[in-house]
């Protein structure tokens, strides 16, 4: 592996857990919204991730294969969460229905923290990669003198 693919292959994780961070903020910003413009509650969204082959060309495939699997991580997609919202009996409620129940958005605190906790640790841990690559790199540079 070369210095350039290590770098792919961390910021790739950084822009991965960036995401997971921004879409945990957003959830915990919309706990309590109970009317989007698509109608009813806001639903907690989740990202999706998967890995992609770092190589382009059939020589790289072809040489990753017989030297070890390098693969980038990507978003594939941002789902909803399928669970149902949670419904509570608040007849003063302005979004409450006929029998006083309002539905809130499936999200919970403590989830979203441990997912912000997540994709913290998982953001620092690439940027230690980073850094140790860079680190290298110069260490290669010194040799060379």
């Amino acid at each position: 592996m070369n210095f350039f693919s290590a770098l792919r292959v961390s910021s790739s994780g950084l822009t991965a857990q960036r995401i997971r961070m921004n879409l945990a903020a957003n959830n915990l910003a919309n706990i309590n919204t109970t009317k989007t413009p698509e109608g009813g509650p806001y639903r907690r969204k989740d990202v999706v991730l998967a890995s992609q082959p770092l190589e382009k060309s059939f020589g790289d495939t072809l040489n990753s294969r017989m030297t070890g699997n390098l693969s980038e991580v990507r978003v594939d997609r941002i789902v909803d969460d399928p669970r149902p919202p949670h419904t509570k009996h608040d007849p003063q409620h302005p979004d409450a229905d006929e029998n006083g129940y309002v539905k809130t958005p499936n999200i919970k605190l403590m989830e979203e923290m441990v997912n912000m906790i997540s994709a913290t640790r998982s953001y620092e841990a690439n940027v230690t990669a980073i850094k140790a690559t860079k680190d290298m790199a110069l260490k290669a540079l010194d040799i060379g003198k």
